[in-house]
């Protein structure tokens, strides 16, 4: 068998530590490059030799063949690992490689050059006999004439498009000329390159792509299927495997057409075939992913296949280690992709420092995540923090399994869709599989209410019991209770739990335990374990647990059951050293950013009348475009700010003034 020595992984996160994991097991040494604020990232610690490749600017770093291809050369790097993401699907990188005397771990030039122009990629599956939907592909004149061929709804999609990125729904042909613009400027600012294509919207379909893998002596096998319909703007919440919508049938005829495209482009490592799926399971190729997939864990923990591994040992140049026939599907598996946003916000990316992270574990439980302890999230890169995946011998244990883990997921500091995950969980719908991929539009309000009722249920007198509890045991010395003496009876303190103030009576206290008047109703509260972040309490004769964490502004967070509340002594004093939380519109005429970011685009100069409702700006965190809204009639005072500024909460982006 032959195995590399050395490869260099041209990624971050995550996916660079999942990299790292396996080649670890193979004996494969790892380098690892990062920019500057990645300097205390886990990929670093974890990999063999680390490399500074810049500062903050992509371009100068993890997109910079020519730098990572150097350091590879001067590591003696047999191979380059791209992950996903950044380079991973870039032509220019494999021709970089193979100039070089390096091994790419990934398809060749030609599978990813055809499979990436989604145009270009449906020609040529069409001469397979694929089904796959009506489309139009022109100049503008010609699309706007050709595409009323189509029956409406049509999905105008960017030709080099992915992750969601240049994709507009057109319900009324009056609405095609600006949305085919639209989509093309999209598409030229994400991919260089403007080439969009119009083609039949399949109504509530479901995603269901097929993981296929190939080695380099022509043997191609599939891995069966994931279902991804899950899905918000486009982008991938939850996958599992199997897809319970698929009947054996259809499953083996859909992963025998996966093999066929990949043995007819010579594919050669791991990729994805994906589909989409209507309610009469006919099914119509959509697009191949010519590298590993985020939600590649799904499938590992069914097929109990090593996909990094493999993808290591057919780019080395071994066969395929199995066949067809060996590849089963055994129980299920669910992932959840941890994102850094505020669902009940519009999902507004959230950036910022953690003070509190621990992950959940258990038999079945997986975490693949970049990090391992507190760390600030940056607002440069994409906002997911970790993947966590359940297995189980059947989808409903899976599911409560994966609600369980997420309710012992405690990261606090930032906003979270934790609380998102749980709710489409226990979703009805959900639950009883009647998904598609647009179940989070059509279950909008429900998810979000759901979360909304969940958190108001939670009692506030046990958050506040539980919470005095932990200040007074665990730091006696410098509590009122080391101050006062515990003679003391009948004192009274005003908590302030998110943004209501609380009055609790303290009728009796001694060690691990205090006997507390809350809302006209006693506490008695009995501690039966507490660490730094821990408290395990008895309160009123019921057990529960609880996480607590201290931000900079001296504020404590408290988890219970994957909600996080702020609760604040207001009869302590402190000197918060943490920057001004981001607004927009703190003063009626001052408008900051609500997420440190790029400016982007400014619309607006100094003098401009605007309207309430207007774009001024658009700020680009975590790889999504934010629009910055004017709150009110008024012209243009002051703009501070210019396109390629790097902003955060702190600094005034702009200020109206009345329009006289």
């Amino acid at each position: 068998m032959k195995i590399f020595n050395k490869i260099l992984i041209a990624n971050r996160g995550e996916i660079a530590v999942r990299i790292i994991k396996s080649a670890k097991k193979m004996g494969i040494q790892t380098v690892a490059v990062y920019s500057k604020v990645d300097a205390d990232s886990m990929h670093i610690r974890m990999a063999d030799e680390a490399h500074c490749i810049g500062d903050t600017a992509l371009a100068e770093t993890y997109l910079n063949i020519d730098k990572i291809i150097a350091l590879a050369k001067e590591a003696n790097c047999e191979a380059i690992h791209p992950g996903y993401g950044f380079l991973a699907e870039n032509p220019k990188l494999v021709t970089a490689c193979e100039k070089a005397g390096i091994i790419f771990i990934g398809p060749s030039v030609n599978a990813i050059q055809l499979m990436g122009n989604k145009i270009e990629a449906r020609a040529f599956v069409e001469t397979l006999k694929i089904p796959m939907t009506k489309a139009h592909t022109g100049d503008l004149t010609h699309l706007l004439k050709a595409s009323k061929s189509i029956e409406l709804p049509v999905l105008v999609k960017a030709a080099a498009g992915g992750g969601g990125k240049g994709m507009r729904i057109v319900n009324d042909w009056k609405d095609l000329k600006a949305t085919i613009e639209a989509t093309c400027r999209e598409a030229k600012a994400y991919f260089g390159d403007g080439e969009v294509f119009v083609e039949k919207y399949v109504e509530n379909p479901r995603h269901i792509e097929i993981q296929v893998m190939g080695d380099k002596h022509g043997n191609v096998v599939h891995l069966y299927e994931r279902e991804c319909s899950i899905q918000r703007r486009y982008q991938k919440v939850i996958e599992e495997s199997p897809s319970l919508s698929l009947t054996p049938e259809v499953r083996e005829k859909m992963g025998a057409e996966a093999v066929k495209i990949a043995k007819a482009i010579g594919y050669d490592n791991a990729g994805t075939i994906e589909f989409l799926v209507d309610n009469k399971l006919n099914y119509y190729f959509l697009e191949m992913n010519t590298r590993v997939q985020v939600e590649h864990p799904v499938t590992e923990m069914v097929t109990g296949i090593d996909i990094v591994r493999e993808q290591l040992l057919v780019a080395a140049g071994n066969k395929l280690g199995f066949s067809q026939s060996d590849v089963k599907q055994n129980g299920h598996a669910i992932e959840a992709r941890i994102y850094a946003e505020d669902p009940e916000n519009d999902f507004l990316p959230s950036p910022g420092f953690l003070t509190l992270y621990q992950e959940p574990q258990g038999e079945g439980i997986r975490v693949d995540s970049g990090i391992d302890k507190p760390i600030e999230i940056k607002s440069f890169f994409d906002p997911m923090i970790s993947k966590l995946i359940a297995f189980d011998t059947d989808r409903e244990l899976a599911r409560k399994k994966l609600l369980q883990a997420l309710e012992h997921y405690h990261i606090h500091g930032l906003k979270t869709n934790i609380t998102y995950l749980m709710s489409v969980l226990q979703n009805k719908e959900f639950q009883k599989n009647k998904i598609d991929t647009k179940f989070c539009d059509h279950q909008s309000d429900k998810l979000i209410q759901w979360i909304q009722k969940e958190r108001e249920v939670i009692s506030k007198p046990i958050l506040l019991s539980a919470f005095l509890a932990h200040q007074f045991e665990s730091n006696s010395n410098e509590s009122i209770w080391g101050n006062i003496g515990y003679w003391r009876q009948r004192m009274q303190i005003k908590i302030k739990l998110d943004e209501d103030l609380h009055s609790i009576q303290i009728i009796e206290r001694s060690h691990n335990s205090g006997f507390f008047q809350i809302q006209g109703k006693e506490y008695k509260v009995c501690v039966k374990e507490i660490k730094v972040n821990f408290i395990q309490a008895s309160i009123n004769g019921y057990c529960y647990k609880f996480t607590i964490s201290k931000d900079k502004e001296d504020n404590s967070i408290v988890g219970f059951l994957g909600h996080n509340f702020v609760l604040r002594r207001d009869d302590v004093l402190s000197t918060p050293d943490f920057y001004e939380a981001a607004t927009v519109g703190q003063a009626s005429d001052i408008v900051k950013t609500p997420m440190p970011g790029k400016v982007i685009k400014v619309l607006v100069s100094a003098g401009d009348k605007v309207h309430k409702g207007d774009v001024l700006l658009v700020v680009e965190a975590m790889k999504m475009e934010n629009n910055i809204l004017t709150f009110r009639d008024g012209v243009i005072e002051e703009l501070n700010v210019v396109e390629g500024d790097m902003v955060d909460g702190s600094k005034i982006l702009l200020k109206l003034e009345e329009e006289i």
